[in-house]
């Protein structure tokens, strides 16, 4: 499995134990808003927490260095839905830095090809 693909089945199911094992312990998030950045124990923190949730999840392109995805993110506080771009990139077969951004979505979008 890619490991885009099991950080996105650890967030989806909530499992806070295999994130841990997906994030290097030098972890970074620098998300697209309040200019803030995260380490690995704030994010497993938020994880397990009210967290976004996505759908249509898709790995745009992988290697054993960097990878990027595409998700549709949902809000636990119900801001409005966002398309979110991450560009990660990995060390030791692990996520050490993920960067985000993102366009937010109107209340009332349908995903093309959805009806």
């Amino acid at each position: 499995m890619s490991i885009i693909a099991a950080y996105n089945e650890a967030w989806d199911t909530g499992n806070v134990q295999d994130l841990a094992e997906i994030l290097h312990d030098e972890f970074v998030f620098n998300p697209h808003v309040g200019g803030i950045t995260m380490g690995k124990s704030d994010v497993l923190a938020f994880a397990g927490n009210n967290a976004p949730t996505s759908e249509h999840s898709r790995i745009l392109f992988e290697n054993n260095e960097v990878g990027v995805a595409h998700s549709i993110v949902h809000f636990a506080n119900g801001s409005t839905s966002e398309a979110v771009l991450s560009f990660l990139q990995f060390k030791d077969g692990k996520i050490i830095s993920m960067e985000t951004g993102a366009t937010p979505l109107s209340d009332d979008y349908k995903l093309v090809g959805s009806e």
